[in-house]
């Protein structure tokens, strides 16, 4: 399994880092067929909040097939507004057997026109602004992650770790689920 997690400049850094350590620490104990990477619009060091320095795995041009993609949040304004963006997530959505977003990174994702009509959530703070921007969708409060069709969208930050570990938990069981959180001295919020 492929999983591309889409970074950017000014990212926020546990929502790359997070899910990263999560699918990581799986394939670590066992979950031998994940192949996690970061893409990037080129193959140039992200700078990520914080001045984070980040060198991506791929660009948009040379990344290998994505079977799960994580969108990450952050100051996400820029990437809503580079139509090379939208056109790639158009084109990778579509092939992906399962979508995730981190926090503002649904707004990535909606602006692509990709999760219309469907129920997401983002970081508390950003929720006014979502049901603003984008009234077709179901947007959710308090809740750490919601799955709608193929697309996971999380909270913010940690709950993006949260998520991550419910997707490991769908591909290889609660058990070893628990047991990622356990290595990584992690307390999982399970519930949604």
């Amino acid at each position: 399994m492929n999983i591309g997690i889409y970074i950017y400049d000014q990212a926020e850094v546990l929502d790359f880092s997070g899910p990263f350590e999560v699918f990581s620490t799986a394939k670590r104990l066992g979950a031998e067929s994940l192949n996690i990477f970061l893409v990037s619009e080129s193959s140039k060091p992200v700078v990520a909040r914080g001045g984070f320095k980040v060198l991506p795995d791929y660009s948009l041009q040379d990344h290998p097939p994505i079977d799960l993609l994580v969108v990450v949040g952050g100051v996400h304004t820029d990437e809503m507004c580079k139509p090379n963006i939208m056109t790639w997530l158009a084109s990778v959505v579509p092939l992906a057997s399962e979508v995730a977003s981190v926090c503002t990174g649904v707004f990535l994702l909606a602006q692509a026109g990709l999760i219309q009509n469907l129920t997401v959530t983002t970081h508390w703070e950003d929720i006014p602004d979502l049901v603003t921007q984008f009234p077709d969708l179901n947007v959710v409060n308090n809740q750490r992650w919601v799955t709608s069709e193929k697309f996971t969208t999380s909270g913010g930050i940690s709950a993006g770790i949260d998520m991550s570990l419910h997707i490991v938990s769908k591909h290889y069981g609660q058990q070893f689920a628990e047991t990622v959180a356990r290595q990584m001295e992690y307390n999982w919020q399970e519930c949604t």
